[in-house]
């Protein structure tokens, strides 16, 4: 299993380099091409919204993203740093995380960020607990070719 792990500060400047070394990483674990823009604008979602709840709750550590190349299937979490306001778990439906309503901004692009990585990933968790949030996102892949 190889394991490529990006921590950048909150900053939404790092978001696009974040897209594009889950698109290089992805297409060499073997995901299909056809999905290789899906797996861009997941991640370009999942960061984006890691990095908007950093600066709205005043975080200053860095949005982790760990990226996994498994026998048949390449995934992708991004964690964020905001503790839950409430008891933890997770949930295979896009929403709120758990806890109140301080946890989305005012124009709720939390939920619409996560309404739009449930229609890109078909295998999309996403939890929460008080160390902080983790979107975790994986796409199967297809054997490497190997030629004589």
């Amino acid at each position: 299993m190889a394991t490529v792990e990006l921590r950048f500060s909150a900053q939404p400047e790092h978001v696009r380099t974040a897209r594009l070394v889950a698109a290089a990483v992805a297409r060499r674990a073997g995901v299909d091409e056809a999905v290789l823009d899906e797996v861009r604008l997941a991640v370009g979602e999942a960061c984006s919204r890691a990095v908007g709840l950093h600066r709205s709750h005043g975080i200053t550590a860095p949005v982790r993203v760990v990226l996994s190349e498994e026998e048949k299937t390449f995934s992708i979490e991004v964690g964020d740093e905001v503790p839950s306001a409430g008891s933890g778990g997770a949930s295979d439906v896009p929403g709120a995380r758990n806890g109140s309503d301080e946890d989305l901004d005012s124009d709720g692009e939390d939920e619409m960020g996560l309404a739009v990585i449930s229609g890109l990933v078909d295998d999309v968790e996403v939890s929460s607990t008080e160390d902080g949030g983790v979107i975790r996102m994986s796409w199967p892949t297809t054997p490497a070719i190997v030629l004589p």
